[in-house]
């Protein structure tokens, strides 16, 4: 039975890495069909608006995206558009995992761990926000509900346990933040106790990012609270080379949306020198969520096997001397093998 995707291709490299994903995913032959639809500046231009309705009414019929980067455009009352999409869709899981690939500018090895961030509350509602008259105090309310903890908690084990993973931390700041850093633990606490399987683990967030540094290989699966998830997920990668090799997903209970969590980076836009690998390993996610866990499986295999014997054919921020088509065309060509 074949599946109707959202294909977003993004702005700057976004077309680039979106054609070479697609490349593989066709190599797969997963089945998939794909209904385009404009965001971002590419949107702003065509349509006068950087969110057009038919993309979000495309995203909302067949409940699954794939999402190259996309630019805000700049001007006064335009949100971040990345934060549009996780609202309008209640996308309240974002799952971040870094893995270590071969030929990586990295300082660890065997790297294999997964961040859970709630994505939807916390800091980033930035509700209550004022500044005084005078410039001199600003604020910004918090809120974080039982709710909104305990599926992003429950969300968490429940990965954890169906891809065999044997811990879960909970990172929190609830010491000093005894509020909603504090309901956030709490709950943690209590959803742990329906999963007597998985090893549960609690860290202060300040704590974490010390231990992340110095012994990455401690955790599993860490789940915990927007802001605190968005700053550990970029160390996470930044402990397997970079957000070159981040894939990202946005989970919700009507839609999801897989997206490279890197920018769109316009200074090498059209130069073939992307590297395409975020959004392949987020192609690979969406295959594991829609069921076809061996072919997800397949790409990050074949990406490893690329890396690892055909250097001039990836990326120069790879090590390699080769393009995004030629990385591209390598995936397919060891798969047609295979």
């Amino acid at each position: 039975m074949s599946q109707t995707i959202a294909v977003l291709k993004g702005d700057g490299i976004g077309p680039e890495i979106m054609e070479a994903t697609l490349s593989v995913l066709d190599a797969l032959d997963c089945g998939l069909q794909y209904e385009f639809v404009d965001a971002g500046l590419t949107a702003q231009e065509k349509h006068g608006q950087p969110m057009p309705a038919d993309t979000i009414a495309a995203i909302r019929k067949h409940r699954i995206a794939l999402k190259g980067p996309l630019t805000t455009p700049i001007g006064s009352g335009i949100a971040s558009l990345n934060v549009q999409l996780r609202r309008e869709f209640d996308l309240y899981a974002n799952v971040r995992p870094a893995i270590s690939f071969p030929g990586t500018r990295s300082r660890y090895d065997n790297i294999d761990l997964i961040t859970v961030r709630e994505n939807t509350e916390g800091a980033y509602l930035s509700e209550g926000q004022s500044l005084s008259e005078d410039g001199e105090t600003a604020v910004s309310s918090i809120r974080v509900t039982r709710q909104g903890s305990a599926r992003i908690v429950r969300h968490a084990f429940e990965l954890a346990h169906q891809r065999n993973r044997k811990k879960v931390t909970a990172v929190h700041k609830a010491n000093i933040i005894k509020t909603s850093s504090g309901l956030f633990l709490d709950v943690a606490r209590e959803v742990a106790k329906e999963y007597p399987d998985i090893e549960f683990q609690e860290m202060i967030v300040d704590n974490a990012c010390m231990q992340l540094v110095m012994n990455p290989h401690q955790f599993d699966v860490i789940v915990t609270t927007n802001l605190f998830g968005d700053i550990l997920s970029d160390l996470c990668a930044g402990l397997i080379g970079g957000l070159g090799l981040a894939p990202g997903a946005n989970i919700g209970t009507e839609a999801a949306i897989f997206e490279a969590v890197h920018g769109s980076a316009p200074d090498i836009a059209g130069q073939k020198l992307a590297n395409p690998c975020a959004l392949l390993l987020a192609a690979a996610d969406m295959l594991d969520h829609l069921g076809m866990v061996e072919k997800g499986t397949r790409i990050r295999r074949t990406i490893r096997t690329v890396l690892e014997t055909a250097r001039d054919r990836v990326t120069p921020d790879m090590g390699g001397t080769g393009t995004t088509d030629t990385f591209a065309e390598a995936l397919v060509t060891h798969l047609h093998d295979r």
